[in-house]
């Protein structure tokens, strides 16, 4: 029998706790994105994550430990080779990624993959570099807008992505372009882990502003992970954010677009006053995206106090047959140098009404304990080829 109904798995997308043993080689030494962001701040308020341990895992200046009266928290280390969105959420569902997804953080593009996607598009391409979403607008957005251009640009993520002004290029237009990059990118030598399309609106600089009718175009998961287990069971299997493009759809049953991450925990909240059985699994990507890689630790600090808040008005409503499970897919430290995440431990909190027990958890060596434990709550196999212990007999 199970012992939960419905698990809520939210994602603080990036919300490390401190540098992996094997940081350095990847270039991140010292980092810490949950320590640094309360050392960079005078005031930082998250009594709802305190009281589920949060403040246990890693020192924090203005939150002292607490004693958990209900409920358990640990560390997870991540054994993928890589500090990737997809690497990290594809590991949390039993797959190990065992070579990094490619980066063009440094170069741009190759020529020869620029000249294949003007071709195929018609479109010129400008950019072609690494940049901030809002400053590469800035910067060519009048321009694309005046001759039909089209702005490629990267991150420090495995990406490629496409600007396109609703307006003048057309979200049609931008899909379509995307589409045809994410074809050229199968190859090996250009694989990108996620196509991405940037839809635009404003006219001049000052008024430029992304849309939440973004698309991302993702590899499919190289094996079946723990999403495909509970759905060709027949559980529900819903997701929140860009969990479905970045599982490209594969093991959901029904997915909900998110306009923000104050916006995902609503819709989370939305979803736990109805009625499912199975997997809630939601990603909360501006802490990454808006604040992480833009190295602003004062706003990391307000938008994790936003969810805090959110999370109490969560866990109000959970039912006793309910399992909410905190983690993180990998660290951004945004006090360190570059703009790239940071190879980090995360954490792992799990909480329900019912729990008798509470306290600290051993730290686990991969986070595919997440998959595996939900899987082994309602009977179901992990799928063969897939790594992670179930610690569901801890959590009582």
């Amino acid at each position: 029998m199970k012992q939960y109904n419905r698990i809520f798995v939210i994602v603080i997308d990036s919300l490390g706790v401190g540098a992996m043993e094997d940081s350095a080689d990847f270039g991140d030494i010292g980092v810490n994105t949950l320590g640094h962001i309360s050392q960079s701040v005078q005031l930082f308020s998250i009594p709802n994550l305190q009281k589920l341990g949060l403040a246990n895992l890693t020192p924090l200046k203005q939150v002292p430990p607490y004693e958990v009266k209900r409920g358990y928290y640990g560390i997870l280390r991540e054994k993928s080779k890589g500090k990737d969105t997809m690497a990290g959420h594809w590991e949390m569902m039993g797959l190990e990624v065992t070579k990094p997804f490619q980066t063009f953080t440094q170069t741009g593009f190759p020529p020869e993959l620029i000249t294949q996607l003007e071709q195929r598009t018609g479109h010129k391409v400008i950019g072609n570099k690494s940049a901030s979403g809002t400053e590469i607008l800035e910067e060519l957005a009048e321009e694309e807008i005046a001759t039909g251009h089209m702005i490629v640009y990267t991150s420090a993520d495995s990406v490629l992505q496409i600007c396109g002004n609703e307006e003048t290029f057309g979200l049609d237009e931008l899909y379509r372009c995307c589409k045809i990059a994410r074809e050229l990118t199968m190859k090996e030598e250009w694989m990108v882990g996620r196509v991405i399309a940037r839809p635009y609106i404003g006219k001049k600089k000052g008024e430029f502003k992304r849309t939440s009718n973004r698309h991302d175009y993702a590899l499919k998961p190289f094996g079946k992970t723990a999403l495909d287990a509970l759905k060709a069971a027949g559980l529900d299997v819903l997701s929140i954010g860009k969990i479905n493009d970045i599982f490209d759809g594969e093991g959901i049953t029904k997915a909900y677009k998110s306009k923000s991450s104050v916006h995902g925990m609503q819709q989370a909240i939305e979803t736990a006053k109805t009625d499912f059985t199975g997997l809630c699994f939601v990603n909360l990507v501006d802490f990454d995206a808006l604040w992480g890689h833009r190295r602003n630790p004062q706003g990391y600090a307000k938008e994790l106090e936003a969810f805090d808040k959110n999370l109490g008005e969560l866990l109000k409503i959970l039912q006793p047959d309910d399992l909410l499970i905190l983690t993180a897919d990998h660290g951004n430290d945004p006090t360190y140098t570059g703009t790239d995440h940071t190879r980090e431990k995360v954490p792992f909190l799990a909480y329900s009404p019912s729990m008798q027990g509470a306290g600290p958890l051993k730290e686990a060596d991969t986070f595919a304990v997440t998959g595996a434990t939900i899987a082994q709550n309602f009977g179901i196999a992990m799928p063969e080829g897939t790594i992670g212990a179930s610690i569901l007999s801890d959590l009582k």
